[in-house]
């Protein structure tokens, strides 16, 4: 027998077999599903947060909104108990250097009066901004730390 005869004999050309390959595209299909299914649990569970976290923010504005109409209301309500006061005062006044001592008296208050309100409002405004960006900054901070683990 010559080496050509001896080589062909040695050589095994590999065989199909259908159940290797139905096992194999079985395997690959089974990883196709179970990877959907956790990046549809992924995508569920991250639209449930934003819907939460816009559910927070909505409440957070209607509890800001409200804050800051009462606050104009005290401070309309102050600026009205001050003006009413003050022409209460006038009336009573026996002099003109008395009118001249209570306008002088009276715009000094109403001056600290107007600070004071400026100040109350954008600490209010100020805090509502907070508060309503908080729910979605920690949603997007979680969002981040996801990205780095993955």
């Amino acid at each position: 027998m010559s080496k050509a005869a001896k080589t062909a004999e040695t050589i095994e050309f590999p065989t199909f077999d259908a159940s290797k390959a139905t096992d194999q595209f079985r395997s690959f299909a089974e990883k196709g599903v179970e990877q959907s299914k956790e990046a549809y649990a992924k995508f569920k569970s991250n639209a449930e947060e934003g819907q939460k976290a816009v559910e927070a923010s909505m409440e957070t504005m209607k509890k800001a909104g409200t804050d800051l109409s009462l606050k104009s209301i005290a401070a309309m309500r102050a600026n009205a108990e001050a003006d009413f006061s003050y022409m209460e005062s006038l009336l009573g006044a026996k002099s003109f250097s008395e009118v001249i001592e209570l306008q002088t008296g009276y715009m000094r208050k109403r001056i600290e009066m107007a600070v004071d309100q400026v100040k109350d409002m954008q600490s209010a405004s100020t805090k509502a901004v907070d508060e309503l960006s908080k729910p979605a900054k920690d949603a997007f901070d979680k969002s981040m730390k996801e990205l780095k683990v993955a």
